[in-house]
């Protein structure tokens, strides 16, 4: 035994920033020439990323001397409640009543908590709600309920069904009445005047009002918009409540918030964070007591970010997001299963998308710690940041007439297509990697068969629904359409020029680019200038990429593509850059297309699809 307090990490010197500032510039300038080098300044500014609603990312956080406070404690930033744990609430969606009864009693049997039903015209029916219901017992399970289209038809098909089981008083859940989020996708004009009497509806344990910022997540909206829009609309519900009658306490106790968890698990876990630190901050200035001021979350893993190709990745994507939404303080967590992208979910993937909480839950203990990440230095700056920029967007929609009015004039929506478009563009230099969709593809894949067609979609006429992968789905899509109509892929000649050490890596690279439009790559390594041309006329070949290092370009590259084009082929393309033959001028006149990582992806593979003839 002894007295002295053990230090990990004690027999180590204590580094310095100079020290890291020291390190970092010695990989950055490993190549560089002498008389080039970069300075730390330039150094950190290549190694900070911004996001697409401007986040700044710093390489290195250092320690804060701010106070971290506690769960369940103003401004409830580490936490509503200090009760561990979270209620896994699965959605169901199916119009089959009895057999969306099936999947959710099945879901209560085998671990879940609470049941969330979305009732609309591609869904559930008001008049089958009780039927789908049959059999859960209020207080048991945590019920909600939510619409896009028939908001009150659903919540009194609720309250009906809860009246019948004689154990209202016992209920919680939520009525789901969010008439502005609903307006958002819809573009319906919402009505605030009846929030009150819903208010006044309400038993037990029960939350009239659920304001659910999924929508603007499926429409592409960015962290800070998404906390911002959150706030900005509860705060549009409290001032509708008080106009009513309602005190803003009552109106607090009355209000829950469903966001998207992203497969980015940091900005998850902060945008939770954030968000309750917010709503406090909007108690404080309306005087509602400080234990009343935290926010009900219920996260729900993001239908934007699941892929139909390759949609096993989606296991992971989801596993991230409910990670995240537990470790960020989540009241209520939902997991979409992977293959949501096709159709109506199955047994099975039902099964796994609950099965991934059930394990965080009672396997990984995830929820036994309160906000595990507090006091991390990235977390509290990047928690920091949301929350002072979603503040600023706040105040900035509040000037402008409140969240309705953003709505109503298209702010909301000009807003959203910004953030948007910036990611459409990441997502299509692959500067926002999707895994097995954009990076990585699977050749062989085969699309999923077993899932129920989902009803057709309303028109609806607000924010545009989407989801990040489907502008890659569209390019494969075409080409599965080619093959089953002509019986063979489209193909693109891949010669690769001199030895596999000279053109390994970008024959890999390009390879798996041209696969993620389902692309097959049939390859010529080492042959010359004229076996090439012969190849790719007698196969009839539109499109040919040649492959090699900077070495053999300005050996061999011209003239294999001066071959090419004099044998017809129309579109010659090289993985690389021209300027790697030596004669930037010629290479142009016979070199059609650049292939480099950073290129657009998305308009590369469409023209190429195009010059092969497959249709759109």
């Amino acid at each position: 035994m002894t007295d002295d307090t053990l230090v990990l990490a004690g027999d180590f010197p204590q580094p310095t920033r100079q020290d890291w500032d020291r390190e970092v510039l010695k990989v950055m300038n490993r190549r560089r020439p002498p008389g080039s080098e970069l300075t730390i300044e330039q150094a950190m500014k290549r190694l900070t990323t911004t996001t697409v609603d401007g986040l700044v990312v710093d390489p290195l956080y250092t320690r804060t001397d701010e106070a971290l406070g506690w769960p369940a404690q103003t401004p409830f930033t580490r936490g509503s409640e200090v009760a561990p744990g979270w209620t896994v609430e699965q959605l169901h969606e199916d119009a089959d009543a009895a057999r969306t009864n099936g999947h959710v009693l099945d879901d209560l049997n085998r671990g879940a908590s609470g049941v969330w039903l979305r009732v609309d015209t591609d869904a559930i029916a008001p008049a089958d709600l009780a039927a789908a219901l049959k059999g859960v017992v209020p207080g048991a399970a945590d019920i909600a309920v939510s619409s896009l289209t028939e908001q009150a038809e659903a919540a009194e098909a609720l309250l009906a069904f809860l009246a019948s089981t004689g154990k209202a008083s016992e209920a919680r859940g939520t009525l789901g009445i969010d008439p502005l989020g609903a307006a958002a996708v819809t573009g319906a004009t919402p009505d605030l005047s009846k929030l009150a009497a819903w208010v006044a509806k309400t038993p037990g344990a029960m939350q009239a009002i659920c304001v659910d910022v999924t929508g603007y997540d499926n429409a592409g909206a960015g962290d800070v918009q998404q906390l911002a829009y959150a706030v900005a609309t509860g705060i549009a519900y409290i001032r509708a409540l008080g106009e009513q009658g309602v005190d803003a306490t009552k109106a607090f106790a009355q209000i829950r918030f469903r966001v998207s968890a992203s497969a980015d698990q940091f900005d998850t876990i902060c945008r939770l964070r954030a968000l309750r630190r917010l709503w406090a901050r909007v108690g404080e200035v309306l005087g509602v007591p400080e234990d009343k001021r935290g926010a009900t979350q219920h996260a729900v893993t993001s239908w934007r970010v699941l892929s139909k190709d390759d949609p096993w990745v989606n296991l992971l994507r989801v596993t991230v997001g409910a990670f995240a939404s537990a470790v960020g303080g989540a009241e209520l967590v939902s997991t979409l299963p992977h293959d949501t992208a096709y159709g109506l979910p199955t047994v099975f993937s039902r099964r796994i998308a609950r099965n991934i909480q059930l394990v965080a839950a009672e396997e990984a203990h995830v929820g036994a710690v309160k906000d595990p990440a507090g006091g991390a230095w990235y977390v509290e700056h990047l928690t920091e940041q949301m929350a002072q920029k979603a503040w600023a967007l706040v105040q900035e929609i509040e000037s402008k007439g409140g969240m309705a009015q953003a709505i109503a004039d298209g702010t909301i929506a000009a807003q959203v297509a910004q953030v948007a478009s910036a990611r459409a563009k990441l997502l299509a230099t692959r500067k926002l990697p999707l895994t097995g969709v954009s990076m990585f593809p699977k050749p062989d894949e085969q699309p999923l068969t077993d899932f129920v067609e989902r009803p057709a979609r309303p028109d609806y006429k607000g924010l545009p629904q989407h989801r990040d992968a489907e502008v890659f789905e569209t390019l494969r899509a075409r080409s599965r359409a080619h093959q089953a109509a002509t019986g063979a892929h489209p193909a693109v000649l891949l010669a690769c020029l001199g030895e596999q050490r000279d053109f390994g890596g970008r024959e890999q690279f390009t390879s798996n680019m041209l696969w993620v439009a389902g692309l097959d790559t049939p390859e010529l390594h080492g042959a010359s200038a004229d076996e090439i041309a012969q190849e790719a006329k007698a196969k009839g070949y539109k499109v040919v990429v040649l492959a090699s290092n900077t070495k053999v370009y300005a050996e061999q590259a011209i003239a294999a593509a001066t071959a090419l084009k004099n044998a017809g082929v129309p579109r010659v393309c090289i993985a690389g850059r021209r300027t790697e033959t030596g004669d930037e001028a010629a290479a142009a006149s016979v070199i059609d297309q650049e292939i480099f990582d950073g290129m657009d992806v998305v308009a590369f593979l469409g023209d190429t699809l195009d010059q092969l003839g497959v249709s759109k």
